[in-house]
């Protein structure tokens, strides 16, 4: 499955946290700060560490950000430059933009330049915002007895074309799929052909300890 691609502006101890829990997850992340001692340190950590000036648009241009789908600004303790990150990013086109705010009043001017969404530390933890950032798109979830569960998720794009068996799925993944549905809310088929190439954008139905489910709420588990 395609990873993100992640800037992180400002490597305070909120961002980070996000940074590395991104990383850990095998994603590909741009992470940016004015201090040269936190940028090295992150030099093996992420994609790419960079030393700059997140408030010059035309720095952010030359790192690649432009080529972020997602960019969390966590200078919060600094309102002009988290305006200034923000406002940057919107004009090189970042389509989801996230915020930290150290208060209610900078979380509603960030709101006001463009934010997408704005978080607080005393409210939303790094590891958090890097896990709402990687979210799989999970159709549905049913919850039986002895944490077992039966889960309706889209196909990862890496399985296109072939066929269960050679996925392995139940030896991978600990997951048992038990059927098929052409699209969210469609008629459930059963007795899915192993040796049948799996078509793009159907939805899966499978079964599994509710431990094993915890994993598919990351976007890269699934390759």
């Amino acid at each position: 499955m395609k990873k993100k691609l992640v800037g992180v502006l400002g490597l305070g101890i909120f961002g980070r946290a996000v940074a590395r829990q991104l990383s850990q997850f095998d994603q590909d992340v741009i992470a940016v700060d004015m201090k040269e001692n936190i940028v090295n340190d992150f030099g093996n950590i992420v994609t790419k560490a960079v030393l700059g000036d997140i408030t010059d648009k035309n720095f952010l241009l030359a790192v690649g950000l432009d080529h972020c789908e997602t960019v969390v600004v966590a200078t919060g303790n600094n309102l002009e430059s988290s305006v200034l990150a923000i406002l940057n990013c919107k004009k090189i086109g970042i389509p989801i933009i996230i915020a930290k705010a150290k208060n209610k009043i900078y979380e509603e001017v960030l709101y006001g330049i463009g934010a997408t969404d704005v978080i607080s530390p005393e409210r939303d933890s790094g590891k958090q915002v890097a896990s709402n950032i990687l979210k799989h798109h999970i159709e549905n979830i049913i919850y039986l007895e002895n944490h077992v569960s039966i889960i309706n998720f889209k196909i990862p794009e890496s399985w296109v074309g072939k066929n269960l068996a050679e996925l392995s799925i139940r030896q991978k993944y600990e997951l048992n799929i038990i059927g098929t549905r052409l699209h969210k809310g469609g008629h459930l088929k059963l007795n899915v052909d192993p040796n049948t190439p799996l078509p793009p954008n159907i939805i899966l139905v499978g079964i599994a300890n509710d431990h094993t489910f915890e994993k598919f709420d990351y976007l890269d588990y699934l390759k």
